[in-house]
Order: structure tokens, then sequence, then C-alpha cells
């Protein structure tokens, strides 16, 4: 048994494509078993064992791989010296080794072929690292986030004219450097990302602006920070003075409760205290409209109120004793 497939033994292809992987063989004369064919997708671990995606055995063909079984298939009747095979619809997941074995007691060979799956470039990004100002240095940048290695990034001028002659690029980091950037330099640029399967690309309009006032910015932004730095001092004065302000409020609350004096009594009060009293020992009930005077030494007269007030009866304690008069001020006779 012999595998007679010529050709490379590592194919690229781009994802989504189609790929052919040859394996035609011819049998000895004297083998004469039973026809087995194996393909396999061959493990990078030598330890591990190869997966079995497809075989054709006793005129029949099995699949093992469920995510392939649709789009693997022969390209012929495989017991016609043609064990080819195609994957369509390829993906990045596909890239591997994959082996054919043919069997044919007593005769058996085997050949493999490495697959590689490429990945186009997807539409990359194009933006300008730092500022655009004339006198100063220009950094273009260019990326595109999927696609297979290498991928090689390419600058052109698309209106504008000619490719500054100050300018420089990098085709591995797709950086273009412009240096002292001048009004001449304005226009559109195209970055072209590609690699071994597509190309992608995309557009910047690069723009001149009048350096900006660094000395100004900077005292503007010392300034801000001192406004800043006062604001804050004032809060927390502000802060501060209120708290003094509520703890001597609630101080000098304290210090009034301590030094309140006692409630006097009311005249009122003493007036009625002391009628009563003057009631128990004269041993009589009061009347109204009658005005009575307290005791001295001798029972003062008593001035009635009303017809009567005018008359005054003469005063039994003589000349020693002076006629005693009530006073509404304090409620008794003084």
């Amino acid at each position: 048994m012999e595998i007679t497939s010529s050709g490379s033994q590592t194919i690229q292809k781009a994802e989504g494509e189609m790929v052919k992987l040859g394996c035609t063989y011819t049998p000895a004369a004297e083998d004469k078993g039973e026809l087995d064919i194996e393909w396999s997708n061959v493990s990078p671990d030598m330890t591990q064992k190869d997966k079995l995606i497809l075989s054709y055995a006793a005129a029949e063909m099995h699949h093992y791989d469920p995510e392939l079984s649709k789009r693997l298939k022969f390209l012929t009747e495989p017991n016609q010296g043609d064990a080819s095979i195609s994957i369509s619809g390829l993906r990045a997941s596909d890239t591997g080794t994959y082996q054919c074995k043919v069997k044919k007691a007593p005769g058996v060979d085997m050949r493999k072929v490495t697959l590689v799956v490429l990945v186009s470039p997807s539409v990359p990004k194009c933006w300008v690292d730092g500022g655009e100002e004339k006198g100063g240095t220009v950094s273009l940048r260019c990326k595109s986030s999927q696609g297979s290695i290498p991928l090689t990034y390419v600058w052109k001028r698309e209106t504008g004219g000619a490719m500054p002659t100050t300018a420089t690029q990098d085709a591995q980091t797709g950086e273009l450097l412009i240096k002292n950037h001048t009004e001449s330099n304005t226009g559109t640029y195209v970055c072209e990302a590609k690699n071994a399967v597509g190309q992608s690309q995309c557009k910047y309009a690069l723009r001149a602006y009048n350096p900006t006032d660094k000395v100004g910015v900077i005292v503007g932004a010392v300034i801000g920070a001192l406004l800043l730095f006062l604001l804050l001092l004032l809060l927390i004065w502000l802060l501060i003075c209120c708290c003094q302000k509520k703890r001597y409020q609630k101080e000098a609350a304290n210090e009034i409760r301590e030094d309140a004096p006692a409630p006097e009594s009311r005249p009122s009060s003493r007036q009625s205290s002391r009628h009563s009293s003057f009631q128990s020992i004269a041993g009589y009930r009061t009347h109204q409209g009658v005005h009575y005077t307290s005791v001295g030494g001798h029972l003062p007269s008593i001035h009635e109120s009303g017809s009567n007030a005018g008359s005054n009866a003469p005063s039994t304690a003589g000349d020693r004793a002076a006629s005693l008069k009530y006073d509404h001020r304090y409620g008794y006779a003084v």
C-alpha cells in the first residue's frame, strides 16, 4: 500500500472558504484484505489520542465529529483509489494537522497535512495619538482588532499631495509619525491592514492647529487650584464657627437654668393667707363690701364701704396708735 498524493504539507486558507485535503493511494498486488480508511485530527499533545473524524469501512462511511459532519465529506468513492476529503465553511477552530490512514492487509500507509485557517483583518481603527499642533510631532495610529498574524499596516496619503518628507511609518505597529507638522501636511490619510488572506482600511482627516499658550494654561491651572484651596478653607472655617455657636448657645441655656431664682409668692397669695389667719383669730366671717384692718396693740377701727364710708368711729386705742389704712398694692392694712 502506498499513498501517492503529493503537494504542500501545509495549506493556508481564509476563513469561510473550502479546502481539499488530498489522499490518493495505490494498493500493492499482495494487499488482499478489506479496505479501511481513517481521517483523524492529530493532537498537538503527544500524550493524548488523536481525534477520529471520518472513516470508511465495509463500504460504509461514518462521521465522528458533530461540528464537522455537515461540512466534511469524501470527494469521490473511497474504494476507487482516492480517499481525499473536503471541508467547507472553514473556521479558525479547524486549524490543525489532519492524518489520512489507508489500510488493506497486509499493506498500510498514512499521510499528514497541516491546515491553517487564516482570518482576514477586521476594519481597522484610525486615530491621532496626541495633538495636531503646528510645529509639533503628529502620531497617526492604525489597529485591527481581529486578523491572523502576520498583520502589516501601510499608510498612504489620499488627498493633499504626496506623503510628507518628514513622515516615517512602522508596518508592524501601524504608526505614522510626522515631525514638524505644518499646514501643508493636512489632508486625508488611509491606513491599510492586510495579511495573507485579506485586507481592510480606514481613513483619517489630518488637520493643523495653532499651538496653545501653555504658560497661560499652567497659570490658569495654578490659580484655579489656589481658589479651590481657599474655598475649601472657607468652608472649614464656616463649619467650625457654626459648631462653636451651637456649643455657646447650649452652655448659655444651661447657665440660665442654674442661676434662675425660686419663684416669689404672689401678693394675692399673701393677702389670702393673712386674711385667713385674721379670720381664724377673730372668730368671725367676712362680709362683702367691708374692709378690715390688722390688729396693732388694740383693735383698730373698721372702715365700711358704701353709704357709711364717710363716717368714722372713734378709735378705742386713743392717741397711742395711728389709724391703719388698707393698701390695695399689698392687699392688707398698713
